[in-house]
């Protein structure tokens, strides 16, 4: 049975904060808003208050405690390494604990926590798409219509497909008995909003002669879950992903989206010893790939005449584990693509779980310098390895008016790579 760590195991750690003031340079969300309640040692403050019962969870606790994207930029800059995003996670499930979750939370742990009506509900919506969104030009999205709950009306967002990737696949796909065997753990996004990025993955894979499970009844990674600190429905998640894993012998757990990535290899890590040997499996699809000698048979094809200007985005839960060099790697290599690096490519996008949903206008801003990042480095497209950060990136661009366009590196590296029977 999986078990999250609660606030109080955390004390040491908490105690290794110094009030230093180095997360300042670093915080997103104290960026967009320059208030001390948003920087990290303001949380960590106010998570040992809760602690020692110096606080009660009045508005002003919660509201100051929402404001983190979770993204561990702060951790990334901090003397002491003390990880924020863990301490801030266990402080709102202890809140959600004590005073319930909040109605979107109980929403986001209704759906995630129930597989079948999450397909329905994507079917659903895939179908009504044409109603729900207006069509924005050059491929770049949709932006909502009518307001919905929780979400502002002109947000750009992917379509919902009403096909899931999962459906469309078979759960076995044999290739080269000398070559390893990869479970391919979907997540959310790839599975109901970018279907093309999954079959992009398996193109590269079936390159490589590389045998691909899919797990048709794996769930939910359960970051969104873990934004909202919904407790059970994240050690429900955990459990449900380990008995799918665990009926399929494998090499490797190979992720497509940077928050899986991190859900499953280290959030999963600290759940017990069983989730331990599972996220030791755990890899990104770059870095597979990149083990695997692709970088080198990608350099052997032959160039392109025209090529077109790529940038590249770091998600945080890549960034965080020092997966930097990989992506870029495949990048450089693609026959089509000029790579360009633009300013501050590690910098959060804004996306944040609940942030982005509680707090847009801080989002945007966020995302709007993000987008100004983009522009300045004359790329057409910017490439990610995070269905997220890809939402999230559009989103911004399409509100500075910008007209480049976010991807999957995955999409660019199977328009290169030849067809095959």
């Amino acid at each position: 049975m999986a078990k999250l760590k609660k606030l109080e195991d955390y004390r040491d750690e908490i105690e290794r904060c110094v009030k230093c003031g180095a997360c300042r340079a670093h915080c997103p969300a104290f960026d967009a808003e320059r208030r001390e309640g948003r920087v990290a040692r303001g949380k960590i403050a106010l998570a040992n208050s809760i602690l020692e019962g110096e606080v009660g969870l009045e508005t002003k606790v919660l509201e100051d405690l929402s404001q983190c994207l979770l993204c561990g930029s702060c951790c990334a800059g901090c003397p002491n390494k003390v990880h924020t995003e863990d301490i801030v996670a266990a402080a709102r499930r202890q809140i959600a604990e004590e005073r319930g979750l909040s109605t979107f939370g109980k929403g986001v742990a209704t759906v995630l926590g129930r597989p079948k009506l999450m397909n329905l509900l994507a079917k659903s919506g895939g179908n009504l798409s044409s109603l729900l969104f207006k069509k924005l030009p050059k491929d770049s999205g949709l932006h909502l219509r009518f307001p919905a709950p929780y979400l502002e009306k002109g947000r750009t967002l992917p379509p919902i497909t009403a096909k899931p990737f999962r459906e469309r696949v078979p759960e076995v796909i044999p290739g080269d008995s000398q070559q390893p065997t990869v479970l391919f753990f979907t997540g959310c996004g790839i599975n109901y909003m970018y279907p093309a990025v999954g079959e992009a993955f398996l193109k590269a894979l079936k390159f490589l002669g590389v045998t691909v499970i899919v797990p048709k009844d794996q769930a939910c990674c359960g970051l969104p879950a873990v934004s909202a600190g919904a407790t059970k429905t994240i050690e429900s998640l955990a459990d449900q992903n380990l008995a799918a894993v665990n009926r399929h012998t494998f090499d490797y757990i190979v992720t497509a989206c940077a928050s899986c990535n991190s859900g499953l290899g280290n959030i999963y890590a600290d759940m017990g010893d069983e989730f331990k040997a599972m996220s030791a499996k755990v890899m990104d699809i770059f870095v597979f790939l990149a083990n695997h000698g692709l970088p080198e048979k990608l350099e052997a094809l032959p160039k392109a005449k025209e090529r077109i200007k790529v940038t590249y985005h770091d998600p945080c839960h890549l960034r965080n584990q020092g997966i930097t060099k990989e992506p870029r790697q495949i990048l450089k290599a693609l026959p089509q693509v000029e790579f360009v690096e633009m300013p501050d490519a590690g910098t959060c996008c804004g996306l944040g779980g609940t942030y982005s949903v509680y707090h847009y206008e801080h989002t945007k801003r966020i995302a709007a310098r993000k987008a100004g990042n983009i522009a300045s480095s004359g790329a057409e497209l910017v490439a990610t390895d995070c269905p997220g950060c890809i939402m999230q990136l559009q989103d911004g661009i399409n509100h500075a008016e910008g007209n480049q366009r976010a991807l999957h590196i995955l999409e660019l590296l199977a328009e290169a790579l030849p067809d095959q029977g």
